[in-house]
Protein backbone atom coordinates (compact mmCIF):
# COMPACT_ATOMS: atom_id res chain seq x y z
CA UNK A 1 0.00 0.00 0.00
CA UNK A 2 3.04 2.58 -0.05
CA UNK A 3 2.36 5.15 -2.27
CA UNK A 4 5.37 8.36 -3.15
CA UNK A 5 3.76 11.28 -1.33
CA UNK A 6 3.61 13.62 -4.03
CA UNK A 7 1.58 11.41 -6.24
CA UNK A 8 -0.66 10.27 -3.68
CA UNK A 9 -1.40 13.56 -2.16
CA UNK A 10 -1.93 15.53 -5.54
CA UNK A 11 -4.68 12.56 -6.43
CA UNK A 12 -6.15 13.43 -3.45
CA UNK A 13 -6.63 16.68 -4.32
CA UNK A 14 -8.58 15.54 -6.94
CA UNK A 15 -10.65 13.40 -4.90
CA UNK A 16 -11.19 16.32 -2.79
CA UNK A 17 -12.40 18.67 -5.34
CA UNK A 18 -13.37 17.02 -7.78
CA UNK A 19 -15.49 15.18 -6.16
CA UNK A 20 -17.12 18.64 -6.20
CA UNK A 21 -14.52 18.29 -7.64
CA UNK A 22 -8.76 18.59 -5.19
CA UNK A 23 -3.06 17.42 -0.45
CA UNK A 24 0.47 17.76 0.20
CA UNK A 25 3.57 18.27 2.76
CA UNK A 26 5.01 20.20 5.69
CA UNK A 27 7.74 22.35 8.09
CA UNK A 28 7.41 25.67 8.89
CA UNK A 29 8.82 28.05 6.62
CA UNK A 30 10.03 31.74 6.39
CA UNK A 31 7.95 33.82 4.09
CA UNK A 32 11.41 35.20 2.25
CA UNK A 33 12.95 31.70 2.64
CA UNK A 34 13.30 30.23 -0.79
CA UNK A 35 12.14 27.06 -0.88
CA UNK A 36 10.98 27.06 -4.03
CA UNK A 37 12.68 24.10 -5.15
CA UNK A 38 11.07 21.84 -2.92
CA UNK A 39 7.54 23.46 -4.24
CA UNK A 40 6.95 24.80 -0.83
CA UNK A 41 7.56 21.38 1.02
CA UNK A 42 9.52 19.28 3.18
CA UNK A 43 10.99 15.86 2.94
CA UNK A 44 10.13 13.63 5.84
CA UNK A 45 10.97 10.27 7.06
CA UNK A 46 9.41 9.31 9.87
CA UNK A 47 6.13 7.67 11.60
CA UNK A 48 4.44 10.32 11.25
CA UNK A 49 4.35 10.70 7.35
CA UNK A 50 3.78 7.11 7.08
CA UNK A 51 0.41 6.96 9.00
CA UNK A 52 0.13 9.96 6.53
CA UNK A 53 0.33 7.69 3.24
CA UNK A 54 -1.86 5.55 4.78
CA UNK A 55 -4.19 7.87 5.19
CA UNK A 56 -4.49 9.12 2.09
CA UNK A 57 -5.21 5.16 0.56
CA UNK A 58 -7.77 4.47 2.47
CA UNK A 59 -9.34 8.09 1.85
CA UNK A 60 -9.11 6.88 -1.81
CA UNK A 61 -11.33 3.65 -0.78
CA UNK A 62 -13.59 5.88 0.75
CA UNK A 63 -12.63 4.36 4.31
CA UNK A 64 -12.70 8.14 5.97
CA UNK A 65 -12.57 6.32 9.33
CA UNK A 66 -10.08 3.81 9.05
CA UNK A 67 -8.11 7.23 7.31
CA UNK A 68 -9.11 9.71 9.89
CA UNK A 69 -7.67 7.07 12.48
CA UNK A 70 -4.42 6.85 10.65
CA UNK A 71 -3.60 10.77 10.17
CA UNK A 72 -4.42 11.21 13.86
CA UNK A 73 -2.10 9.04 14.37
CA UNK A 74 0.57 10.75 12.17
CA UNK A 75 0.00 14.28 13.21
CA UNK A 76 0.28 12.55 16.88
CA UNK A 77 3.78 11.60 16.17
CA UNK A 78 4.59 14.97 13.84
CA UNK A 79 2.66 17.65 14.94
CA UNK A 80 4.19 20.00 12.34
CA UNK A 81 3.63 17.62 9.28
CA UNK A 82 2.35 20.10 6.81
CA UNK A 83 0.80 17.25 4.62
CA UNK A 84 -1.10 15.60 7.17
CA UNK A 85 -3.08 19.02 8.32
CA UNK A 86 -4.08 19.12 4.94
CA UNK A 87 -5.02 15.48 4.99
CA UNK A 88 -7.24 15.62 7.68
CA UNK A 89 -8.72 18.68 6.68
CA UNK A 90 -9.80 17.28 3.95
CA UNK A 91 -11.29 14.63 5.58
CA UNK A 92 -13.00 16.88 8.20
CA UNK A 93 -14.26 18.41 4.98
CA UNK A 94 -15.59 14.98 3.69
CA UNK A 95 -17.33 14.20 7.12
CA UNK A 96 -19.10 17.61 7.06
CA UNK A 97 -17.21 18.80 9.74
CA UNK A 98 -16.15 22.39 8.67
CA UNK A 99 -14.75 24.27 11.26
CA UNK A 100 -12.67 20.94 11.60
CA UNK A 101 -11.45 21.07 7.73
CA UNK A 102 -10.93 24.50 8.05
CA UNK A 103 -8.66 24.55 11.09
CA UNK A 104 -6.43 21.96 9.84
CA UNK A 105 -6.24 23.38 6.19
CA UNK A 106 -5.19 27.19 7.85
CA UNK A 107 -2.37 24.99 10.43
CA UNK A 108 -1.44 23.13 7.14
CA UNK A 109 -0.58 26.32 5.01
CA UNK A 110 1.15 28.23 7.73
CA UNK A 111 3.52 25.25 7.69
CA UNK A 112 3.53 25.13 4.21
CA UNK A 113 2.70 28.46 2.66
CA UNK A 114 3.68 27.92 -0.88
CA UNK A 115 2.70 24.44 -1.76
CA UNK A 116 0.53 24.48 -4.28
CA UNK A 117 -1.65 21.61 -3.65
CA UNK A 118 -2.62 22.95 -0.24
CA UNK A 119 -3.23 25.98 -1.40
CA UNK A 120 -5.13 24.26 -4.28
CA UNK A 121 -6.77 21.76 -1.58
CA UNK A 122 -7.77 25.28 0.63
CA UNK A 123 -9.05 26.92 -2.49
CA UNK A 124 -11.11 23.77 -3.01
CA UNK A 125 -12.71 24.04 0.56
CA UNK A 126 -13.20 27.85 0.18
CA UNK A 127 -15.34 27.26 -2.84
CA UNK A 128 -17.54 24.95 -1.75
CA UNK A 129 -18.48 27.34 1.63
CA UNK A 130 -19.61 29.86 -1.54
CA UNK A 131 -16.59 32.23 -0.35
CA UNK A 132 -15.47 32.60 -4.19
CA UNK A 133 -13.06 35.82 -3.26
CA UNK A 134 -10.87 33.92 -0.85
CA UNK A 135 -11.36 30.63 -3.12
CA UNK A 136 -9.74 32.55 -6.12
CA UNK A 137 -6.77 33.73 -3.74
CA UNK A 138 -5.80 30.23 -3.02
CA UNK A 139 -5.83 28.90 -6.63
CA UNK A 140 -4.03 32.05 -7.90
CA UNK A 141 -1.09 31.07 -5.02
CA UNK A 142 -1.14 27.55 -6.17
CA UNK A 143 -0.49 28.90 -9.53
CA UNK A 144 2.68 31.06 -8.73
CA UNK A 145 4.92 28.41 -7.99
CA UNK A 146 7.13 27.53 -10.84
CA UNK A 147 7.58 24.00 -10.02
CA UNK A 148 3.94 23.20 -10.15
CA UNK A 149 3.49 20.00 -11.82
CA UNK A 150 -0.04 19.93 -12.76
CA UNK A 151 -1.07 23.92 -12.56
CA UNK A 152 -4.58 22.60 -14.93
CA UNK A 153 -5.40 21.21 -12.03
CA UNK A 154 -5.66 24.41 -9.70
CA UNK A 155 -6.85 26.28 -12.82
CA UNK A 156 -9.48 24.01 -13.67
CA UNK A 157 -10.36 24.15 -10.13
CA UNK A 158 -10.40 28.13 -10.39
CA UNK A 159 -12.59 27.88 -13.56
CA UNK A 160 -15.48 25.82 -12.19
CA UNK A 161 -15.64 28.07 -8.92
CA UNK A 162 -15.72 30.96 -10.81
CA UNK A 163 -18.45 29.35 -12.55
CA UNK A 164 -20.36 28.68 -9.62
CA UNK A 165 -20.10 32.36 -8.47
CA UNK A 166 -21.83 32.89 -12.09
CA UNK A 167 -18.90 34.88 -13.86
CA UNK A 168 -18.56 32.43 -16.94
CA UNK A 169 -16.13 34.80 -18.83
CA UNK A 170 -13.74 34.55 -15.97
CA UNK A 171 -14.37 30.79 -15.73
CA UNK A 172 -14.05 30.08 -19.52
CA UNK A 173 -10.54 32.08 -19.22
CA UNK A 174 -9.12 29.70 -16.46
CA UNK A 175 -10.81 26.61 -18.19
CA UNK A 176 -9.15 27.68 -21.16
CA UNK A 177 -5.30 28.19 -19.77
CA UNK A 178 -5.56 24.68 -17.97
CA UNK A 179 -6.44 22.76 -22.01
CA UNK A 180 -2.83 24.85 -22.96
CA UNK A 181 -1.51 22.86 -20.11
CA UNK A 182 -2.89 20.03 -20.79
CA UNK A 183 -5.61 19.40 -23.88
CA UNK A 184 -7.07 16.33 -22.71
CA UNK A 185 -7.59 17.29 -19.23
CA UNK A 186 -11.02 15.63 -18.81
CA UNK A 187 -12.63 17.63 -15.94
CA UNK A 188 -11.41 21.18 -17.91
CA UNK A 189 -13.08 20.09 -21.20
CA UNK A 190 -16.70 18.48 -19.58
CA UNK A 191 -16.61 22.41 -18.04
CA UNK A 192 -15.71 24.20 -21.22
CA UNK A 193 -19.07 22.14 -22.89
CA UNK A 194 -20.87 23.18 -20.31
CA UNK A 195 -20.09 26.44 -20.44
CA UNK A 196 -20.17 26.53 -23.92
CA UNK A 197 -24.00 25.31 -23.40
CA UNK A 198 -24.73 27.84 -20.86
CA UNK A 199 -23.53 30.41 -23.37
CA UNK A 200 -25.41 29.75 -26.16
CA UNK A 201 -22.54 28.49 -28.40
CA UNK A 202 -24.14 24.80 -29.17
CA UNK A 203 -21.35 24.14 -31.72
CA UNK A 204 -18.35 24.43 -29.43
CA UNK A 205 -20.25 22.99 -26.68
CA UNK A 206 -20.49 20.10 -28.96
CA UNK A 207 -16.65 19.74 -30.07
CA UNK A 208 -15.72 20.25 -26.49
CA UNK A 209 -18.17 17.12 -24.81
CA UNK A 210 -16.90 15.06 -28.10
CA UNK A 211 -13.28 16.00 -27.02
CA UNK A 212 -14.22 14.80 -23.52
CA UNK A 213 -15.71 11.54 -24.64
CA UNK A 214 -12.40 10.78 -26.40
CA UNK A 215 -10.41 10.59 -23.15
CA UNK A 216 -13.19 9.95 -19.96
CA UNK A 217 -15.68 7.47 -19.73
CA UNK A 218 -19.55 8.28 -20.37
CA UNK A 219 -21.32 9.46 -17.57
CA UNK A 220 -24.84 10.01 -16.75
CA UNK A 221 -23.97 13.95 -16.41
CA UNK A 222 -22.00 13.75 -19.73
CA UNK A 223 -24.59 12.38 -21.81
CA UNK A 224 -27.65 14.60 -19.98
CA UNK A 225 -25.77 17.43 -21.48
CA UNK A 226 -24.70 15.89 -24.98
CA UNK A 227 -28.83 15.63 -25.36
CA UNK A 228 -29.31 18.82 -24.42
CA UNK A 229 -26.88 20.30 -26.87
CA UNK A 230 -27.53 17.89 -29.86
CA UNK A 231 -31.18 18.91 -29.26
CA UNK A 232 -30.23 22.71 -29.52
CA UNK A 233 -28.91 21.67 -32.79
CA UNK A 234 -31.32 19.68 -34.22
CA UNK A 235 -29.32 16.38 -34.77
CA UNK A 236 -32.21 13.56 -34.01
CA UNK A 237 -30.09 10.74 -34.53
CA UNK A 238 -26.96 11.93 -31.97
CA UNK A 239 -29.73 12.60 -29.51
CA UNK A 240 -31.75 9.11 -29.82
CA UNK A 241 -28.10 7.35 -29.68
CA UNK A 242 -27.33 9.10 -26.36
CA UNK A 243 -30.71 8.51 -25.19
CA UNK A 244 -30.50 4.74 -25.84
CA UNK A 245 -26.95 4.91 -24.28
CA UNK A 246 -28.09 6.73 -20.85
CA UNK A 247 -31.05 4.70 -20.69
CA UNK A 248 -29.05 1.30 -20.58
CA UNK A 249 -26.10 2.54 -18.68
CA UNK A 250 -27.45 4.74 -16.37
CA UNK A 251 -31.18 3.64 -15.75
CA UNK A 252 -31.68 4.74 -12.13
CA UNK A 253 -29.95 8.37 -12.19
CA UNK A 254 -31.06 11.56 -11.73
CA UNK A 255 -30.70 12.25 -15.38
CA UNK A 256 -33.14 9.26 -16.62
CA UNK A 257 -35.26 11.25 -14.13
CA UNK A 258 -34.49 14.42 -15.70
CA UNK A 259 -35.51 13.12 -19.34
CA UNK A 260 -38.41 11.85 -18.43
CA UNK A 261 -39.86 15.16 -17.37
CA UNK A 262 -38.41 16.67 -20.65
CA UNK A 263 -40.21 14.16 -22.69
CA UNK A 264 -44.04 14.86 -20.87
Amino acid sequence: MKLEGAKALSAALLIAFFGLAGCQQGGVRADMEDDTGSLGTTAKKGTGDVYVRLAVVYMQQGKLGVALQNIKKGIAADPNNGEGHNVMAIIYNRLGEKGLAEKHFKQSKRLQPRNPYTLNAYGGFLCSEKRFKEADEQFKSALKNPLYKTPEVALTNAGICARRAKDLDVAEAYLRRALQHNNRFSVALLNMARISHESGDMQAARDFIKRYHKVAKFTAQSLWLAIQIETKLGNKDAVASHIMQLRGSFPDSTEVKLLRDSLK
